[in-house]
């Protein structure tokens, strides 16, 4: 029974790599969130920049400090993710700031959350391989993501925020790879 798990982590592990080396690259991102119950909706545009992480990355190893995973244990691979984003009607400049993913069997690992500067994990699974679906559970809510890779040049992404069994805000994302010549919104690290 021992190897089975074994080997079901090491699946969903070159999984998440393969998806994470299939999404490094530049994106624009047009978001729309939807708060719960009254329909409230905010539009906003993303320039995303994903950058692969390997085994043994110097982030990688800054990630497993923080998560106090000891010496002893190395993350499987990740992403840096960078964003810069701001309504879409006022023009007005919302967040910018990067996040750092490492991933460990079943577990995502976060220097941050969606709502909390603070480390989070989450558990991940894929609904095929190019489906990559997260659950992340602090401050009493509930964060579901599915990003779902469309061809070569499209992302697709969901979030539903739930708090005490209640939906809070929905987002749906629409993402488009930017070729590296066009990107001149490209944070760079």
């Amino acid at each position: 029974m021992t190897s089975l798990i074994q080997i079901t982590q090491t699946d969903g592990e070159q999984l998440i790599a393969e998806f994470f080396q299939e999404s490094e690259g530049a994106w624009r991102s047009e978001r729309r969130y939807y708060t719960l119950p009254d329909g409230k909706t905010q539009e906003m545009v993303s320039f995303i920049t994903v950058k692969f992480l390997e085994r043994g990355s110097e982030e990688l190893g800054q990630l497993a400090q923080l998560h106090g995973l000891g010496d002893q244990v190395s993350l499987t691979c990740g992403a840096k993710i960078t964003w810069d984003s701001k309504d879409s009607v006022t023009d007005r400049k919302q967040s910018q700031g990067s996040t750092l993913f490492g991933v460990l069997g079943k577990i995502v690992y976060r220097d941050r959350g969606f709502a909390t500067s603070k480390p989070v994990t989450a558990q991940y699974y894929f609904t095929n391989p190019k489906t990559l679906c997260l659950k992340t559970e602090y401050n009493d809510s509930v964060f579901e993501e599915e990003l779902k890779l469309i061809g070569n040049n499209y992302r697709t992404r969901q979030s539903i925020i739930s708090r005490a069994g209640e939906q809070l805000m929905i987002g749906q994302y629409l993402e488009k790879r930017i070729p590296s010549s066009d990107n001149i919104h490209e944070t760079t690290s």
